[in-house]
């Protein structure tokens, strides 16, 4: 399967983010990727307004999410991002999608939320309850996970025992000390671990560290992107997966059961 990775920073106004992605996504499918992941909350950023996500958030069925549907009417390329979408009591919800042919054809609200290095993301955003159900794409199997999210190697594992061969990862990973080094190592190991794909896509700007990767199953990368906007490509080879799983059968050697979510 051929993938694409859109790196980009995210503006104040949601008008030029639709039309980046819009542009993203044509450039891709005329690639003759099948998959295209975009980075996390692409609907809009202040980086001066902490509570702009409140402001910025809108509905599946509002202007930016429509304006994406529609530009994917016509194409077989699935796109995913996540984007803040408001709920009934004033907060919002950090959404990760998959659009394809016209319609969001996956949904996955963010279970990890940013509480470290002094930020609060509970502070605007509720947690998700749910763990993402696996979504079809160019024949493999695809999990969905959101930024924080690659901390908690539970989520991982519960995907690929579920029969992810695929993980994607949408971010904006925040540039700090050692950021650059957490991330580097925690995607590698997601995708070692599980001997599966993991497609990670960073936003990129004055904020956050950009550096998109592809990590293969034996914890190669296979493409990796610096801090600038950029698209990049790859190709997810089935049978690297049933190599790995050959040679590392970590899946069916795991002594411990399926990880389950905690209750609220």
């Amino acid at each position: 399967m051929k993938i694409a990775m859109g790196q980009f920073a995210v503006e104040r106004d949601w008008q030029l983010n639709a039309a980046t992605c819009i542009r993203l996504m044509a450039d891709a499918a005329a690639a003759e990727a099948e998959l295209l992941v975009l980075p996390e909350a692409v609907l809009a950023r202040d980086n001066s307004d902490a509570d702009f996500v409140l402001k910025a958030a809108q509905p599946l069925d509002g202007p930016f999410v429509s304006q994406l549907l529609a530009a994917s009417r016509n194409s077989r390329l699935t796109t995913m991002m996540s984007v803040p979408v408001p709920t009934a009591e004033g907060r919002a919800l950090n959404v990760l999608i998959a659009i394809r042919a016209g319609e969001v054809v996956a949904r996955y609200d963010k279970l990890h939320l940013y509480d470290a290095f002094a930020v609060k993301e509970s502070k605007n955003i509720t947690a998700g309850e749910q763990v993402p159900a696996l979504i079809e794409v160019g024949g493999m199997k695809v999990g969905l996970m959101t930024c924080y999210d690659v901390r908690f190697p539970e989520l991982a594992r519960r995907l690929a025992i579920e029969g992810a061969e695929v993980l994607v990862l949408p971010s904006a990973w925040l540039r700090g000390p050692l950021k650059e080094m957490h991330w580097e190592v925690l995607v590698t190991a997601r995708a070692l671990e599980n001997t599966c794909y993991l497609v990670a896509v960073g936003e990129c700007g004055p904020r956050n560290i950009g550096n998109s990767m592809v990590v293969d199953p034996l914890g190669v990368a296979v493409v990796k992107a610096a801090e600038a906007p950029t698209l990049l490509y790859a190709e997810l080879d089935a049978a690297r997966i049933a190599y790995a799983r050959s040679v590392l059968p970590v899946l069916e050697n795991r002594r411990f059961a399926r990880p389950e979510l905690k209750e609220s």
